[in-house]
């Protein structure tokens, strides 16, 4: 018999009798054991296996090493035939689960993650050969920042292990957290290894440890760099034997097989023993956020809303904007932060529709400052790609009801789990030897730091309970409710209101476990005995009212766990004061208004803030909330400024601290006093403090101002009837809250059918102004925005709204009152761009137009164009242009080509182009003149 007939005879017989099991075991056979089965060197034997595949007689599986099957078994094994073309497979599980019929399919763990077939497509195929290599798979460092989903990816390693059968069912897939003990090193070891009785003080039975746990199956080791140079060369001796052993013994007599998975976002050769890193041979990076592709963050986007839709059981509806938003704020924290922020968002969200029955709406004005200036970062990243802005829809709808793919791995998903901490934590106190009182208290404090964590992880505010209904349904809250007013009668003590939030999510994951049919716990040999506490006669009768209400066996152990609640849980003594903060320019300002109010009320919760003008607004929303922290004793922060930027500061500190902050400009000594008045003596909440302050105080002079116009509109009119108008319409709106409390709106129009817009407003409205360029001669007292930005608009206003005779002022036109018009003007308007910068651009800008156009335009044409333009640039910077309407067939070709050639100084020293579509409004503004 030739060698080459007696090696695919060989080869033959051993796959004939093979069940498909044993292909997904075995996967083939080497060259080197067919060589040294039939004693013919290897070299050979490979040479005539690769000749046999070429025949169609073998198949090659191109493992580590390369197996070989006979073609023929592969066949009649899976009952499929391979195309003539096909000599080679790299994986059989994958190569299965392609060639199946329909009915068959099954998809792979990896085919769920986002990105599998993109940016984390080189990352699964190392996962996949880590976990195929024989014979038990090598082991694997996850590399990567916070929130890029290591722990995630690692489950979804040891699902595919058991999706191949490289694991049964029922392995072990064990997870510890190296920081969780890492300033124990004799309590990290004990809890890995475990240790004998006597290993150490109070060591008084033997422990298993997490290796002994995970024999069998996956130990998952995240924040692996965590571990001291003494357990990571235990660790390592562990892998290159398979033998360990337990704290207080001498000899590694044990044996475990464990595919250990580590996972860290440090650097491993500056965190990791170069001994312990060379014996991990597959290390795989999980790429940022922002490395993903537009395509994979929006999948992202999508799935954790659809997430949150089915949360709330209602359809949640985002714009583009949003998302945009959603994506480009993403930065540190990753899908972390993503998830994070999205479950803010749709919080905020649901409280605005919980009394409808319509979609949940998210969009740009809903979203936190923080959260909405990255639509900026969305578009600078991408501006010079108009594709990857396209693949943005205008909005999406997620439905509730939709087909639930998502793999749950995070281990504190709502609803909250607290059997696991519980469970957790005192079963380690009491191995180590902990009393039953200290283990109750131990827990106690341990629950309460938790339960605080996750209410100030998920609450919209202090008054937003609702914020919960994201998780638990509303019937288990009110139920919850009428247990602490149950639980405060009988202990006569209050209890706070994380009770609420711990009472609701404990009995939503008992209704989840109950429905499950998993049981609670199998033993509660290990909870300390409270029998003869009153909090466990009242807990006794909670267990009762729970059966009762919702017609349930629950078990016995919920009373123990219900009490240790009631421990836990208790409100402060303590009742803090809302702090107020007094920020303004100047050396002394605040300081001044500080001191009155202090030595007046002798308060100690207040402070100043006073601000150089050279200071940058980075610096001084630092100071701020350095200040805030300080300051806040629980009830929030009243912020107490003088103008410019620190009016918005509030979101951006809130977001920072999750302390609940009010801003009240324009501040006074006076408004400083009653805001101290209010807040020590009153004890009054910030809501009702901030309320009564913008409401109802008008100082302490006797001149009390009656307005004869108590309600209307003020009409701002803008030739475009959008960008400039709506900027405008901000604009007025801060000089009406400066000069009156009255209830005034402010409607921004178009100059377009402007008869028409002024009658349907004054059907239903008393019309006080019109607000513009140019006076339209409708009979209605008329302010130019001239005078509005130069303060003599502003008196025009007061009077008009006192009822007062008003006197439109003649203004200077010359170009030093334009400027200053212009420059006041813009940095009221614009949000992004450099005011100064841009007002030296635009006045090139008319100056080359009027050249090109042999035209001199008046200051009320370049006051217009330039207002037009800069908000045409901001418009640009998060492509948001405007769409003209109008026939561009009748448009001036010339004044086109003009305002083009006139443009490209913005594209020069902003690199910033105007679209087509906005320089034919400006052929229509120019048209007007």
């Amino acid at each position: 018999m030739k060698r080459i007939d007696k090696i695919y005879t060989y080869v033959f017989e051993k796959c004939k009798d093979l069940s498909k099991d044993d292909l997904l075991s075995i996967n083939g056979f080497s060259a080197q054991q067919i060589g040294e089965d039939l004693g013919i060197l290897r070299n050979n034997v490979s040479k005539e296996l690769n000749t046999l595949c070429r025949n169609k007689k073998l198949i090659k599986i191109k493992n580590r090493p390369v197996l070989y099957f006979s073609r023929e078994c592969f066949e009649k094994i899976l009952s499929i035939n391979l195309s003539n073309d096909l000599e080679e497979i790299t994986d059989i599980s994958s190569f299965i689960s392609l060639n199946k019929n329909e009915d068959e399919i099954e998809t792979s763990p990896f085919d769920y993650l986002i990105g599998a077939n993109t940016s984390l497509k080189n990352q699964i195929e190392q996962a996949k050969a880590a976990l195929l290599y024989p014979p038990n798979g090598l082991h694997t460092l996850i590399i990567g920042s916070t929130g890029v989903g290591k722990s995630l990816f690692a489950n979804i390693m040891y699902q595919y292990a058991k999706y191949i059968k490289n694991l049964p069912e029922d392995a072990p897939f064990i997870i510890f957290n190296c920081a969780d003990y890492c300033n124990n090193p004799q309590l990290l070891l004990s809890h890995i290894f475990g240790h004998v009785k006597g290993a150490f003080t109070g060591a008084d039975k033997e422990k298993e440890g997490i290796v002994e746990k995970a024999d069998g199956g996956i130990l998952f080791l995240d924040e692996i760099h965590r571990l001291p140079p003494e357990g990571q060369e235990m660790v390592f001796y562990f892998m290159d034997t398979g033998t360990y052993n337990k704290l207080g013994e001498t000899d590694r007599n044990r044996n475990a097989k464990v595919l250990l998975i580590g996972a860290t976002t440090e650097d491993p050769a500056s965190t990791l023993l170069n001994t312990f890193i060379r014996r991990i041979p597959i290390t795989i990076a999980i790429p940022n956020f922002d490395e993903r592709s537009v395509e994979d963050k929006l999948k992202l986007v999508n799935y954790l809303i659809s997430k949150e839709a089915q949360r709330v059981n209602k359809p949640i509806k985002i714009t583009s904007d949003a998302i945009k938003a959603l994506i480009g704020s993403t930065s540190y924290g990753n899908i972390g932060q993503l998830k994070s922020n999205i479950q803010l968002i749709c919080a905020k969200g649901f409280l605005n529709s919980i009394n409808s029955d319509n979609p949940i709406d998210i969009n740009l004005k809903l979203l936190p400052t923080n959260i909405k200036n990255g639509i900026i970062t969305f578009g600078n990243k991408i501006k010079d790609n108009d594709t990857l802005w396209n693949i943005i829809p205008n909005s999406i709808t997620l439905q509730p009801n939709g087909k639930k793919i998502f793999l749950e791995t995070d281990a504190y998903e709502p609803p909250f789990n607290i059997y696991n901490i519980i469970e957790n934590k005192a079963s380690l106190l009491e191995e180590e030897g902990m009393q039953d009182d200290d283990i109750k208290n131990f827990i106690s404090t341990d629950i309460n730091i938790h339960l605080k964590q996750f209410y100030a992880k998920f609450k919209n505010d202090t008054h937003s309970r609702e914020g919960l209904l994201k998780i638990v349904d509303k019937e288990i809250i009110e139920f919850a409710q009428e247990i602490k007013i149950l639980a405060e009668n009988r202990l006569h003590k209050k209890l706070n209101e994380r009770f609420i939030y711990a009472i609701s999510l404990h009995l939503s994951a008992l209704f989840n476990r109950i429905n499950k049919k998993s049981p609670s716990i199998s033993s509660d040999d290990y909870l300390p005995d409270s029998s003869n506490t009153a909090e466990y006669e009242v807990a006794k009768e909670i267990h009762k009212l729970i059966e009762s209400r919702y017609n349930l066996t629950i078990p016995e152990i919920e009373i123990k766990y219900l009490t240790l609640l009631l421990n836990s849980i208790q409100d402060s003594s303590h009742q803090g004061k809302v702090g107020i903060i007094v920020a303004a320019h100047g050396t002394s300002t605040a300081t001044s208004m500080v001191a009155v109010a202090k030595k007046l009320f002798d308060a100690d919760n207040i402070a100043a803030i006073d601000m150089a003008l050279e200071r940058t607004p980075a610096d001084i929303l630092d100071s701020v909330i350095k200040k805030v922290t300080e300051i806040d004793e629980g009830k929030g922060v009243l912020l107490l400024v003088d103008m410019g930027s620190l009016n918005s500061f509030d979101e951006v500190i809130h977001e920072q601290t999750n302390i609940c902050i009010r801003t009240i400009d324009m501040v006074s000594t006076p408004l400083v006093l009653e805001a101290v008045r209010k807040s020590s003596i009153c004890d009054a909440d910030l809501d009702s403090v901030y309320s009564y302050l913008i409401r109802d105080f008008r100082g302490y002079t006797n001149n009390i101002n009656t307005d004869p116009i108590d309600s209307g509109v003020i009409v701002t009119i803008c030739s475009t009837g959008k960008g400039a108008a709506l900027k405008l319409k901000e604009l007025v709106e801060d000089i009406i809250k400066n000069i009156t409390t009255h209830n005034i709106n402010v409607l921004p129009v178009g100059l377009q059918n402007l008869n028409q817009s002024i009658q349907e407003i004054s059907k239903n409205n008393k019309i006080i102004s019109l607000v513009g360029i140019n006076d339209p001669n409708l009979g209605l007292p008329f302010v130019s925005i001239e005078t509005l930005i130069d303060g003599s608009g502003e008196e025009i206003l007061r009077n008009i709204i006192a009822g007062k005779d008003f006197t439109p002022s003649e203004n200077n036109h010359s170009q030093i009152v334009l400027k200053n018009l212009c420059n006041q003007s813009l940095n009221e308007m614009l949000t992004f761009l450099n005011p100064n910068k841009v007002y030296s651009l635009l006045n090139e800008f008319i100056s080359c137009l009027e050249k090109l156009l042999s035209r001199e335009f008046s200051n009320t044409l370049k006051l217009r164009i330039m207002l037009h333009v800069a908000c045409a640039l901001e418009r640009m910077v998060i492509n948001d242009g405007l769409v003209y309407k109008g026939d561009t067939s009748t448009l001036d070709e010339f004044i086109f080509s003009s305002l083009v050639k006139s443009s490209l100084i913005f594209k020069d020293s902003l690199s910033i182009t105007l679209s087509t579509d906005e320089l034919y409004y400006m052929i229509d503004m120019l048209n007007e003149y």
